[in-house]
């Protein structure tokens, strides 16, 4: 049996119209005769789209029955046993309730495509499992019910069902999507234009995608290799060399000329990686391309023309943008050139434009040697020397020493120079020490003697053996010595990496250490993070280490590492070999990962405070609509009896019902006083007044200020009490606030007591109340904002009382702590700075005065 065929329609977001469009396919197939079923659709209570399922047969849902609740689930049994043609099934990423036949909708309608039944079905752009993560820093919102790509990418047709973010909008506020009472929250959240736009975007590129797979794919079947020119796409062959930026803004331009123009930039490099183009012009070349929306590409072959138009006709090209030629005129006898030789073999269905520049002519440039870099000038010069003078020498101690060794063993002592040469200095003094040996082996060694001339062939043969081993034994050794270096460089680079990578795993590396490990490692004059907000925006310092890091435009450097966009390292002291950028390249990823802990973190304690405020604004929204209706309900009961003609009330009922008006709004002032304490904590807009005080005046007064009765509390506070360093107003809203507490939970024959001492420096109020008391892993959880362990006997509050004594206390320098009443209870310890006594200034008169 054939497998059956999936119609997806797309959208990217819930209410543009998949669902009524899939119902207009059926009807649309209905009407031509195809056996067409709904297995399972959803219209949420639309009317639009509930009017569509009239006149279409809709197979029975399976009840099942989860955790106490009746759900409805897709028959797949019975849609088997029905085998329509075509089944419609909605919601392809739902997943099913447990007892179900799989696990997931998807699994469903793979079930009914192997039994050959042809599934229409609905997506939203968000559900595709690859992009969970890009929609949830959009939305905010993580889709926990998700689809893999591949079953949707395997769908035989997908069509994108699309809408305006306005037009969404507007299709919302009337109504037609959510119910009413749903409308607003849904705009003002997840359907904002910005998230709207962003979905559409992911979708819009998504199916894009999927058509240029269909359109590969098509190809490739067909054997197609000419270009099919469904829309500009631009490859820009670039050689790392300073024309490449002129070569990237032509491409842009001619990219713009066409609707969806798409550029690519290629470097071809060497497989061998001995040789390589500017780093520095690739790195700038590479973030201009991105700049202008390209990308770039490296590929690897040793025919540069067939790499390049193999790219070009694989990404199916439409036109390649070359440079003229940087070689000068001599040097076109060596061959045409890339240029030249691109364009001769592109054919008909590849556009080739070569672009005039400033470097046209003037010569490639070799920059510095790499074998320079490689060896150094003290073994370069020693190799000379062993190639050029090491024969000389030898010749002369030949002649005079042993003129009878014979030519074989004279050629074996020259070929050894010619080898210890390769060995210092490389390749060229070693083919510099076989030519000049080979012309001192001749005019010293063959006859005619001391003439450029041989008169034995023989001789003639095994010069000409000398000079071809002496190449060849220097090439393998030059070759031999250049691997051993670049194992030896990939050995360090690896032994770098490797602590690279420990260190990010353990997360060690601050920015500024790491910005010095790459100073020492480069041997760096100093290394500077540089940032930017956009484009056009200043670029400034984030971290620097050395002498004077550098903080202009990072092209002025030494070195620069491009870091994305607006990131890039520059370094200052000199310029560093290809090979060196790599390993760089590394410490650049791993400084932006630096930087983009430290913004994390930063958003991190941000959304902590907004966290805690958006707690802190909750909690206050239930204390406003709980308990501080409280006392306006006994406000305005009093109020409404007093008020009643009804009731002839006694002189007794109505002073009652007066007092209860004024306890009611004592209370509600005391409440409001909390919350307007707490918000100036919270903005830290509360500026103490410090001066000196006696606890026993504060004291007294805190008890009278207090909204409930005083009469359970008992005072034990010295008279000869040190004077304590603080602000009278806020110690007394502090110690009232804790003794309220204290009232609240302590029974009614038990009562408060409040006792002030001295201990070393300081002066302790203990308020001591014999209630429940608070277990210890609490006892700094009391002290936070809204927060009220149990239910307080007598009085609420909205659990600001204590939160307000500490942020008192601690604003004039003092402690507030919570112990254990011995015998059941809790403590309240507020702790003050005492003031030092001061000597007396004459006789007879005493330290202190109490009133």
């Amino acid at each position: 049996m054939a497998r059956g065929r999936l119609r997806i329609y797309l959208g990217a977001a819930p209410g543009v119209g998949k669902t009524y469009a899939m119902l207009s396919e059926a009807h649309r197939r209905t009407e031509r005769g195809t056996d067409c079923v709904v297995a399972f659709v959803e219209h949420h209570d639309r009317p639009r789209t509930e009017v569509m399922l009239h006149g279409l047969e809709q197979v029975a849902r399976r009840e099942l029955a989860y955790r106490g609740s009746a759900f409805t689930e897709m028959d797949v049994d019975a849609v088997l046993r029905r085998a329509p043609a075509v089944a419609l099934v909605d919601e392809l990423a739902h997943t099913n309730v447990p007892g179900s036949r799989h696990a997931k909708r998807w699994q469903d309608v793979e079930a009914l495509l192997d039994a050959g039944v042809d599934v229409i079905s609905t997506v939203n752009i968000q559900h595709l499992e690859s992009l969970g993560d890009v929609v949830e820093s959009i939305t905010g919102v993580r889709q926990r019910e998700t689809v893999p790509d591949e079953v949707v990418r395997r769908a035989d047709q997908i069509e994108l069902v699309d809408m305006s973010p306005q037009a969404l909008r507007r299709r919302m506020a009337h109504g037609n999507v959510y119910k009413a009472d749903k409308v607003d929250a849904a705009l003002s959240n997840y359907f904002r234009p910005g998230n709207l736009t962003a979905l559409r975007e992911l979708a819009l590129l998504w199916v894009a995608d999927r058509v240029d797979e269909y359109l590969q794919q098509y190809r490739g079947e067909h054997g197609i290799r000419s270009t099919w020119q469904a829309r500009e796409r631009i490859v820009v062959g670039l050689t790392g060399g300073p024309e490449g930026q002129v070569l990237l803004r032509r491409a842009a331009r001619l990219a713009e000329k066409g609707a969806g123009g798409e550029v690519l930039a290629v470097y071809v490099a060497r497989s061998d990686g001995l040789t390589a183009a500017s780093p520095k012009e690739l790195a700038v070349q590479r973030t201009l391309v991105e700049d202008l929306g390209g990308s770039f590409h490296q590929v690897v072959g040793e025919d540069v023309t067939a790499a390049l138009l193999a790219f070009a006709r694989g990404v199916n090209a439409t036109q390649i943008v070359l440079g003229v030629s940087r070689r000068r005129n001599w040097q076109y006898v060596l061959g045409p050139g890339v240029s030249a030789t691109v364009a001769r073999e592109s054919g008909p269905d590849l556009d080739v434009h070569l672009v005039t520049h400033e470097e046209a002519g003037k010569g490639r440039g070799l920059g510095q040697p790499p074998r320079a870099a490689r060896l150094g000038r003290s073994r370069i010069i020693w190799g000379w020397l062993v190639g050029m003078v090491g024969p000389v020498l030898l010749a002369l101690l030949l002649r005079g020493v042993a003129p009878e060794l014979g030519l074989a063993n004279d050629m074996l002592l020259f070929l050894s120079l010619t080898v210890a040469a390769a060995l210092l200095g490389g390749l060229y003094p070693a083919l510099a020490s076989a030519a000049f040996g080979s012309l001192l082996i001749n005019y010293y060694f063959t006859q005619p003697v001391h003439k450029v001339l041989i008169s034995n062939p023989r001789h003639i043969l095994a010069l000409v053996i000398f000079v071809g081993v002496a190449v060849s034994v220097a090439s393998v050794v030059d070759l031999a010595a250049r691997r051993t270096h670049q194992a030896a460089r990939l050995r360090a680079e690896s032994e770098i990496l490797s602590h690279l990578a420990g260190s990010v795993l353990r997360g060690e590396n601050s920015l500024e250490s790491l910005l010095e490990t790459v100073r020492e490692t480069f041997a760096m004059e100093s290394v500077a993070l540089l940032q930017r907000d956009g484009d056009l925006a200043p670029w400034t310092c984030v971290g620097g280490a050395g002498a004077r890091p550098h903080v202009g435009r990072p092209e002025e450097a030494d070195v620069d590492m491009p870091i994305g966009d607006h990131m890039a390292l520059a370094l200052t002291g000199r310029v560093l070999p290809a090979e060196d950028r790599r390993v760089l390249g590394a410490f650049a990823a791993q400084a932006a990962v630096v930087v983009d802990r430290r913004r994390l973190q930063s958003e991190a304690g941000r959304a902590r405070a907004l966290a805690e405020g958006n707690r802190i604004r909750t909690a206050l929204l239930a204390a406003v609509s709980h308990d501080l209706r409280t006392p306006l309900a006994g406000i305005k009961a009093a109020v409404s009896s007093l008020r009643s003609d009804d009731v002839e009330w006694s002189d007794e009922d109505r002073a009652e019902l007066l007092a209860a008006i004024e306890a009611g709004a004592d209370r509600l002032d005391h409440l409001v006083g909390n919350l307007l304490d707490m918000s100036r904590l919270q903005t830290d807009t509360v500026t103490p007044l410090v001066r000196e005080i006696d606890l026993d005046e504060v004291v007294p007064l805190a008890l009278e200020g207090m909204a409930g009765p005083s009469e359970n509390v008992v005072l034990d506070i010295p008279e000869d009490l040190p004077m304590v360093a603080a602000d009278k107003g806020l110690l007394e809203r502090a110690v009232a606030n804790v003794i309220e507490n204290a009232l609240k939970y302590s029974p009614a024959d038990r009562p408060v007591l409040v006792a002030a001492s001295t201990v070393a420096d300081q002066v302790q109020l203990r308020v001591v109340d014999r209630g429940p008391g608070v277990p210890d892993d609490a006892k700094e959880r009391i002290f936070e904002p809204f927060q009220r362990l149990g239910d307080a006997p007598r009085g609420a509050g909205v659990g600001l009382g204590l939160a307000v004594a500490r942020g008192f206390t601690e604003s004039i320098g003092g402690t507030l702590t919570a112990e254990d009443t011995p015998g059941g209870g809790l403590t309240m310890v507020l702790a003050l700075r005492r003031v030092p006594e001061r000597p007396q200034t004459g006789p007879g008169l005493p330290t202190a005065t109490t009133v």
